[in-house]
């Protein structure tokens, strides 16, 4: 264990503001290279304003010294087109910010953001299904929405520190040496020191912001939890346990977020004061050279307003800096999301039309390596059979439709569609075989329409009609307010949960693919629905290879064969009337549920 804890320490230990993770923000902002280097061209644009002014109202405070000195007529005259030209300047100034903050926010970061997300949902379509079962949706899409989004900002970033921050900083330093080297040396000297205390404030801030956002996904995780289980929630009085774990947890992430930004927000009031002190020594020392070297007042004041223009780069990069290391926490979750494995694929196609037979042969897999589920399973599926799955919880029912989908690839064996090895065709190519039904519903906004046509966008209104007719849901579809236009959502009361699952068999009957899995298919519908669904299952599933899973016993029947499952292995296989015949697991579970 203390192994352990050092090396989680370890990295921890050896932060640094350039590391792996802060060069590939660079890379991934690259094909932006040519917004950037033209907001970099703004920003010197605007640092020569910012140098351009203090030079202009030094002129001006020398002619208004030497009026005072000597008045003479024309003081006003003189004095306009400085003061012009100052106010151009100023204006000018003024029009770049604005114009280089539109292009960062309405150009730059909208682009990279969208971009970026887009990654994301693709990489995600390329992700194996065990991802998606282990990791709360909640979190994925707080990484989507949250960390991406502030990892946009590190443009902003970028621009700040490397550009306008120690570009004007070194400018401004060059001219104040320029001007008058004896009154730049107070300011230059106290101009690193605050650079160093901003990074070493920063990094010391950056494993607070990784657990800031960590736990950041873990609180949005919860909520999406607690709100997609509200009705089970309130059913079982969980609402104060559910608050006590949300306030928690909400604690923690906003202790680590407070000393992040307490570490992050000290730096500003120091570099202040250090250049506060600056700001004195500057202006004690060009007083003394105005009395004892007869420096001119314009010039003292020139330095004067350098050296306080000097601070505001110095509190950018001091900004620009710890929001580097926040950044750095949320691009961290990102980049793992980015750089997890895909799972592998194949390129080959289905040619010709499919049959239905399918064979599994000596086929293994397991979730854990070290928990077997499905050992040495052999058989063989004839086109056109109706295939029942039975067994207790467990078992390997819902495995074998995971394994047949290849939402997982198995360890050893084959299984066969037709004589082709389903490894060697393309996971697409696989699944666009087969239409299925789950026992969760899934249905997304939009109209009813719409969600029956979900795996076939070109078919026609006529075609959605029958085959909802089919299903025996065009009678209740017909009395919703719109009819087949009505907009439903998977939330939607307009239906009832019966009703969704009968959409979703329609769904798969429209497909009309060579092989049909129903996993709980009829679950969630009544008894007299279920008699009607299974009169039109059975006429719709003739000449089709079908895989039913059920544990109602009754709905499965009819079947060709009933496959009996137990700890990931066939027991059992045969007729309902031969299974009931040799009273053995079958005969025990199909009479169990009637003595229930």
């Amino acid at each position: 264990m203390s192994q352990s804890r050092q090396k989680e320490k370890k990295p921890a230990e050896k932060r640094r503001l350039i590391d792996d993770t802060f060069k590939r923000l660079m890379k991934e902002i690259r094909p932006l290279r040519g917004w950037i280097l033209f907001s970099a061209a703004l920003c010197l644009m605007m640092i020569g304003c910012a140098v351009a002014a203090p030079e202009l109202l030094g002129e001006l405070v020398n002619k208004l010294y030497a009026w005072v000195r000597d008045p003479v007529p024309g003081l006003a005259r003189s004095l306009l087109p400085g003061l012009g030209l100052l106010l151009g300047v100023y204006a000018l100034q003024a029009a770049l910010t604005y114009g280089n903050s539109f292009l960062l926010n309405n150009i730059v970061t909208r682009y990279f953001t969208a971009g970026l997300r887009v990654r994301l949902s693709e990489k995600l379509c390329r992700l194996p299904v065990s991802y998606v079962d282990k990791t709360p949706t909640g979190d994925v899409i707080d990484r989507m929405m949250d960390d991406v989004g502030n990892m946009s900002d590190t443009i902003y970033g970028i621009v700040e520190i490397l550009l306008t921050g120690f570009l004007q900083m070194a400018v401004i330093a060059a001219i104040l040496f320029v001007t008058d080297w004896r009154m730049a040396i107070p300011v230059v000297l106290l101009s690193p020191l605050s650079v160093f205390l901003s990074a070493k404030m920063a990094t010391l801030g950056e494993k607070h912001w990784d657990k800031h956002f960590n736990l950041g996904g873990e609180l949005t995780a919860l909520a999406e939890e607690a709100y997609t289980n509200y009705v089970t929630t309130k059913a079982f009085c969980r609402e104060e346990e559910l608050q006590k774990k949300y306030d928690e947890l909400s604690e923690r992430h906003q202790h680590d977020g407070i000393f992040a930004n307490f570490l992050s927000s000290i730096v500003q009031p120091v570099i202040v004061f250090l250049d506060a002190m600056a700001y004195v020594a500057v202006a004690v020392l060009g007083g003394w050279l105005i009395l004892r070297r007869g420096v001119p007042i314009g010039t003292v004041v020139t330095v004067i307003l350098f050296a306080r223009q000097l601070s505001a780069p110095l509190e950018r990069v001091a900004f620009g800096l710890s929001f580097i290391q926040q950044v750095k926490g949320a691009a961290r979750r990102v980049f793992n999301l980015l750089d997890l494995p895909e799972e592998p694929d194949s390129a080959g196609t289905v040619e010709g039309s499919t049959e239905g037979r399918v064979v599994f042969e000596h086929v293994n897999f397991s979730y854990d390596p070290e928990k077997p589920l499905i050992r040495d399973l052999c058989m063989e599926v004839k086109p056109g059979q109706k295939i029942a799955i039975v067994g207790p919880t467990g078992a390997g029912k819902t495995t074998i439709v995971n394994l047949l989908m290849r939402f997982y690839d198995i360890q050893s064996g084959r299984i066969l569609i037709d004589g082709r090895d389903t490894s060697e065709l393309s996971r697409a190519e696989n699944r666009k075989l087969f239409a299925m039904v789950l026992q969760d519903t899934w249905l997304f906004k939009g109209t009813v329409a719409e969600n029956v046509a979900y795996g076939s966008p070109d078919v026609s209104r006529e075609e959605i009609e029958r085959a909802c007719d089919l299903a025996y849901c065009d009678h209740f579809i017909r009395r919703l307010p719109q009819g087949y236009d009505t907009v439903i959502s998977e939330d939607s009361t307009a239906v009832s949960s019966g009703q969704k699952q009968l959409l979703t068999i329609a769904r798969a009957l429209l497909a009309n693919r060579p092989l049909l899995i129903l996993d709980e298919a009829t679950s969630n519908v009544d008894t007299r629905t279920e008699l009607l669904l299974q009169k039109a299952m059975d006429r719709l599933m003739g000449g089709r290879t079908s895989f039913v899973i059920a544990h109602r016993l009754s709905t499965i029947v009819n079947a060709d064969r009933i496959l009996v499952i137990r700890d990931g292995q066939i027991v059992e296989q045969g007729s309902h009337r031969e299974l009931l015949d040799r009273h053995g697991f079958y005969y025990e579970l199909f009479t169990s549920q009637y003595k229930i």
